[in-house]
């Protein structure tokens, strides 16, 4: 049973901290490492598809290890997890540092992304088992924080080290954070909970994988590829029957990977659903705006970085500030306010798409949209968890951090897509396609954008729950 003191206590923070860092390095280092891919391809003398990878497998591992954490949080005790996290991730730095062709460079990032994949619910459960409840809505905004203010980092953090020590500094870095991690946790993780010993479902693994491995594939290859393909709809199609086989195990088996039955609170349901269509906005956006500013401002990646950094940052430091309303307050009111005013913002964007968005603009427009994301996005999560019983939450953090990852690659092969096309018009210049294709990919986040106001609208009560 949850704790009922209204004081948070200083380990828990510090705990929260410990787990959080995980999360932040497991970010940071997927966006810095986009920033090398010209510098590895030339080093290693391999192609754009194959460098790629640098990023699908670590998406793809941690996509197959997020679900698991429901499990793992049942079957293992919290402190055994973090060390495990923070062993293999600093496993995977160290095989990466040390790599002498590109395949050694592919294992380091899968391993990493095996460390990442359980580190990255572990905070949230710390918060869920030892925060009293009202000032959850204050910690999972540190949480939400501490990994949302990474992508910001990430792209000006590689640059950096690539253009002056080298790409392998990169990693190198990162080994001090994930040393002050590990003994932050070491000394204040505690066991909320005993653990029991349920029985493994890997036929649910054997599908989950399908799942993920086809849904993966065929939006990474939407982009470049005929959508008839095998690489597109032969992935989708075994996607596809993956996620049936998926569901027909967990609601056949009595501890299966996930519990989909908390599917059946329809509060949980739409909110989740709102969970995935916000995120897939913010990461669809956070590719199209260095993309149009580096093809149509004609600047460069590290200025693209810097364009993008003050409306991530300021997303990633509200992110409390909107945690603290929903104590105070409840979840509609910041929720909605949030949501409204990324609305905007992206409505703004896609109307100047087309060839007057400067870099000032997007500056401007950008900080509003994350803003909205601070006052909401933690809060939707919040809001969700916190209409299941204690005994599920395991069970819905893990799926909220699955369609977190999941919406990643949906997001960002969907607008990748759409400009593609775009530029796939040879009457007209590369600045001009993209323009117009950024624009038409703006709209369909505008869309998606009102699908989720109008579900959080419906879903999230006009007064605060005792």
């Amino acid at each position: 049973m949850k704790q009922q003191s209204t004081t948070i206590e200083a380990w828990v923070i510090v705990a929260v901290v410990a787990a959080g860092i995980m999360s932040f390095a497991g970010v940071v280092v997927e966006t810095a490492v986009n920033i090398s891919f010209p510098t590895l391809m030339r080093e290693f003398g391999v192609s754009t598809s194959l460098v790629q990878w640098m990023t699908t497998i670590c998406l793809l591992t941690i996509s197959l290890t997020v679900p698991l954490s429901a499990y793992l949080k049942r079957r293992f005790k919290t402190k055994h997890l973090f060390v495990f996290a923070n062993l293999t991730f600093t496993c995977g730095l160290l095989v990466d540092i040390l790599a002498p062709n590109f395949g050694l460079l592919l294992l380091g990032r899968l391993v990493q992304g095996i460390g990442t994949g359980v580190a990255l619910p572990l905070m949230f459960n710390i918060i869920l088992d030892w925060v009293p409840q009202n000032r959850v809505g204050t910690m999972m905004g540190v949480g939400t924080m501490i990994t949302g203010i990474a992508p910001a980092i990430g792209p000006t953090y590689g640059g950096l080290l690539v253009n002056s020590l080298g790409w392998r500094w990169i990693f190198i870095f990162l080994l001090p954070l994930l040393i002050f991690s590990l003994v932050m946790g070491l000394f204040t993780i505690r066991q909320q909970t005993s653990c029991t010993r349920p029985r493994f479902d890997w036929w649910g693994l054997v599908s989950l994988v399908l799942m993920f491995v086809g849904l993966t594939m065929g939006f990474a290859n939407m982009g470049s590829q005929p959508f008839w393909s095998l690489l597109v709809a032969g992935s989708f199609i075994l996607g596809l029957l993956g996620t049936g086989a998926f569901i027909r195990r967990s609601l056949a088996v009595s501890a299966p990977i996930i519990n989909l039955r908390i599917f059946r609170n329809s509060s949980f349901a739409r909110l989740a659903l709102g969970f995935l269509l916000f995120q897939l906005v913010a990461l669809g956006l956070s590719f199209l705006l260095p993309n149009y500013i580096q093809l149509t401002n004609h600047a460069t990646a590290m200025t693209a970085g810097l364009v993008v950094l003050p409306g991530a940052a300021l997303g990633a430091i509200t992110g409390p500030f909107g945690g603290r309303l929903l104590d105070q307050w409840g979840a509609r009111r910041p929720v909605l306010a949030g949501s409204g005013l990324s609305w905007l913002a992206v409505i703004g964007l896609a109307f100047l798409a087309g060839g007057l968005l400067s870099n000032g603009l997007i500056v401007f427009l950008y900080a509003c949209f994350m803003l909205g994301i601070g006052l909401s996005f933690g809060n939707i999560m919040t809001s969700a968890l916190a209409s299941l019983p204690d005994a599920e939450n395991g069970d819905g953090n893990a799926i909220l951090n699955t369609l977190q990852q999941f919406s990643g690659a949906v997001g960002t092969s969907v607008v990748s897509a759409i400009v593609a096309a775009s530029q796939r018009n040879h009457q007209l210049s590369l600045a001009q396609t993209t323009a117009t294709g950024t624009q038409h990919a703006l709209v369909v986040l505008v869309v998606v954008l009102v699908a989720e106001l109008v579900i959080v609208a419906v879903t999230l009560p006009r007064h605060r729950r005792a």
